[in-house]
């Protein structure tokens, strides 16, 4: 027995000596690869890596533990190394470009696809599928043209016409609760508050839910929240799942990325039970969706249920964020609040309901929401794969890499935006030149936001309720920074005092 135990013990050991050497074989052989591109792109400018092995990505981490706004690092990185620049994390390599001639090439033509890395890790949260093959993230380029021309008549400007309504109804809950606010001397929380506007909107609009956030509790924003927490931290810290001390937070987005798939789920079946008794269904997204799945000759729930999530994230998110800033940025410029009123009361009086055609007459609130996007633009930036050599700005770029555009970065410099941190709606004056290729809020080309209209109409039509019925006042002492949740938001959320514009004339 006691041979045995040897014998055994001495198999043991071997194994684990075996083990051992194939594991340092093999991370040996990955230390090569790594060296191997940095050699490839280190004639890249960039700023020196903070590691051998993980690159950048200590940076950026700290960065993140600071509160600090990594688009901002992106852009110290361009005004001193130029409008190539390199910054690697692992095995990856990244390249930024500012130069406004490389994102017309990379943006405007569909040579180049969405990046696998970003996109294709947007397919799943730490197993738990997230957007998969939705119409944001499909890397397909074949199969994303079929779902976008099957969502286009959602919309189309026939459609969006048809929306009115429901803006000018979801809105008026909005005043209502403003002016209870208003009448009670409460202070508004006003991110919170128009968070719940766009998120009860296109629930509505898409999907056929009535949420009314603004009278019910709901888990939907704070699942919405965790979500987008989690992208930051899944993106850009490659070692998160080897950390113990973030497995309840991975926990917890997977559970949002479950309550919202199963909220879909919902939607789809009752949607497919009405259109199969042959009751009247509304053209809207749900029904979109549900068209393009029959296209495709397969009910695949899985793939519906990544574009439920694609635009009941991504139809709420970013018109939140631009609104609060937007109401951040008038209260901090009175004059500009002024001028706004003073276009908004000749064009639409004291009527309530706003009509599609006042919105084309609204040009200084265009350009109040333009410059908004500006400096804060709720999705900063986008990329492409680059499969084969090329050369930007004079450099060399070797193929297999991604090359992310940042219009945070392009909005915020000197070179294409003077005095680049005021806000100065006359930039987008009708009359004022363009800005070429270097203001990009909702991508450009081919694969640019199917939503922007629909994101547009539905700032005008709150925006312009609020400022036309409401005084406000930004609480003081609040912070005016911005936090960086995957999308850029207000960090205070934007407190203001309100006065009826009736009690305040009085």
């Amino acid at each position: 027995m006691l041979m045995l135990l040897h014998t055994f013990g001495e198999c043991g050991g071997r194994f684990m000596i075996y083990t051992f050497v194939l594991l340092f074989v093999i991370f040996a052989c990955y230390c090569m690869y790594v060296k191997y591109i940095h050699m490839k792109y280190d004639h890249i400018p960039g700023p020196p890596r903070d590691s051998f092995l993980f690159g950048h990505s200590p940076a950026i981490l700290r960065a993140m533990k600071e509160d600090e706004v990594i688009h901002d690092k992106f852009l110290e990185w361009h005004e001193k190394y130029g409008p190539v620049c390199r910054f690697n994390m692992l095995h990856f390599v990244v390249i930024t470009v500012t130069s406004p001639e490389a994102v017309k090439e990379f943006l405007m033509s569909s040579k180049y696809p969405k990046d696998p890395y970003i996109y294709e890790r947007l397919f799943s949260f730490f197993g738990t599928r997230f957007l998969g093959h939705g119409l944001a993230t499909d890397t397909n380029q074949d199969h994303w043209y079929k779902q976008r021309r099957m969502m286009d008549p959602a919309f189309s400007n026939l459609y969006l016409r048809g929306m009115m309504d429901t803006f000018n109804e979801v809105a008026e809950d909005l005043m209502e609760k403003l002016e209870e606010l208003a009448e009670s001397h409460t202070s508004a929380h006003m991110h919170n508050l128009v968070n719940c506007v766009t998120l009860s909107v296109i629930a509505k609009v898409a999907f056929g839910i009535d949420l009314n956030l603004l009278e019910t509790e709901s888990p939907f924003p704070k699942a919405i929240e965790k979500v987008l927490n989690g992208i930051v931290y899944y993106i850009r810290d490659p070692m998160m799942l080897f950390k113990p001390w973030k497995w309840k937070f991975i926990k917890e987005v997977k559970d949002a990325i479950k309550l919202l798939r199963k909220t879909g789920e919902k939607c789809i079946t009752e949607r497919k039970r009405a259109m199969r008794n042959g009751e009247s269904v509304p053209k809207d997204i749900l029904t979109q969706i549900l068209k393009s799945a029959e296209q495709d000759q397969h009910d695949d729930l899985e793939q519906m249920l990544d574009n439920f999530l694609t635009f009941f994230i991504a139809g709420q998110e970013t018109t939140a964020n631009q609104l609060s800033f937007a109401i951040m940025e008038l209260g901090r410029h009175p004059e500009i609040l002024k001028k706004l009123r003073k276009e908004i009361d000749d064009v639409l009086g004291a009527k309530k309901d706003i009509e599609y055609e006042d919105l084309g007459k609204l040009t200084y609130l265009s350009q109040v929401l333009k410059e908004t996007l500006r400096l804060y633009p709720p999705a900063p930036g986008t990329s492409r794969w680059v499969a084969e050599d090329m050369v930007i700005s004079g450099i060399h770029v070797p193929g297999g890499a991604q090359v992310l555009m940042n219009t945070y970065v392009t909005g915020r410099m000197e070179e294409f935006f003077p005095d680049p941190l005021k806000f100065d709606p006359e930039r987008f004056h009708p009359d004022a030149p363009k800005p070429y290729f270097t203001y990009f809020p909702f991508a450009l080309g081919p694969r640019s936001c199917i939503g922007k209209t629909f994101s547009q109409m539905e700032a005008k039509v709150v925006l312009s309720k609020l400022v036309q019925r409401f005084e406000m006042q930004l609480i003081p002492d609040q912070s005016f920074d911005i936090m960086d949740t995957g999308t850029l938001r207000p960090r205070s959320g934007v407190v203001c005092n309100i006065r009826s514009r009736s009690l305040a004339s009085g």
